[in-house]
């Protein structure tokens, strides 16, 4: 009688990988979407232009021989009725356009973040905190932005102060909104009850709950400052003594050059819009990551 023996079983290649984190998972997602990392591409490309802005061309200021030249070998995007290189300007233009945006975002979120968390987990200031912020939306923006930055006197810091006050409202809804849903979860609960403080159970649960959609509203909040920025220097508000995008489109309605030289007012005017779409395009693709599902 013969014995048989069962064959062992190797359990060496059945050990489970680890689930992903959030953050892999959202990046493996955002990685295979070519217009997501397209946008971010031109994103960075838009960066590193306004930091190297002096390597790239020399500081746009006095008058040139060369006026009105369309586009050429040597000016790349032609020069303006004062014969300076719209190249140049579009270059330095996107570094002051860059940091007004960045800044006024970053003031916006800021307030925004804290007056959603606020609202959000103080229960009494919900509602006073929800009625100024339904009421700084229903303002007419653009007109107040106007009237406060023709009083306040044109400067690269006014700007970024008057943008800002406009547009922390809608951080401040969408956080809101995000941290009620988090504020009744069972851990916030443990945290109160083993007697964690209001300011630690933000700091330690609530941000770190809300932060991704605040990554979201970064950068929306930028575009939407960039365009503020470009609107209002056109009108004549910004820094006469800075080039920024909308300050391009000024000078050149200033000169009459919207209808005889087209190229002053479409590059800096291409800019802003691809900035603008890339990060629109951006903000999508890392929302779709994000709330991405197997």
């Amino acid at each position: 009688m013969t014995e048989t023996t069962a064959p062992a079983i190797s359990t060496s290649g059945l050990s489970a990988e680890p689930d992903p984190t959030p953050a892999r998972r959202t990046w493996a997602a955002f990685r295979r979407n070519p217009l997501g990392i397209a946008s971010a591409v031109t994103l960075v490309l838009l960066i590193l232009v306004a930091i190297c802005a002096p390597l790239i061309a020399p500081f746009p200021e006095g008058y040139g021989t060369d006026t009105s030249q369309p586009p050429s070998a040597a000016h790349w995007f032609g020069t303006d009725a004062i014969g300076q290189d719209v190249f140049a300007q579009v270059v330095w233009g996107t570094r002051v356009s860059m940091m007004v945006g960045v800044s006024a975002s970053a003031l916006a979120i800021v307030i925004g973040l804290l007056v959603g968390v606020a609202a959000a987990y103080f229960r009494r200031l919900d509602t006073p905190l929800g009625i100024l912020v339904d009421l700084s939306l229903s303002l007419p923006v653009l007109p107040l932005m106007i009237l406060v930055a023709a009083l306040a006197g044109p400067s690269v810091r006014t700007l970024v102060v008057v943008i800002a006050l406009f547009s922390w409202p809608e951080v401040a809804r969408v956080v809101r909104s995000q941290a009620l849903a988090i504020v009744p979860l069972p851990y916030i609960s443990a945290a109160r009850v083993v007697g964690g403080s209001a300011l630690w159970i933000i700091r330690k649960h609530l941000l770190p709950g809300v932060i991704p959609v605040v990554g979201v509203s970064v950068v929306l909040t930028t575009s939407r400052a960039v365009l503020s920025e470009a609107g209002l220097a056109f009108l004549g508000l910004g820094d006469p003594n800075s080039w920024s995008w909308g300050t391009i489109l000024h000078k050149a309605q200033q000169s009459g050059a919207l209808a005889s030289a087209w190229w002053t007012t479409l590059f800096p005017s291409l800019a802003i819009l691809v900035l603008v779409v890339a990060a629109t395009l951006l903000s999508v693709a890392y929302n779709d990551a994000r709330n991405h599902r197997r």
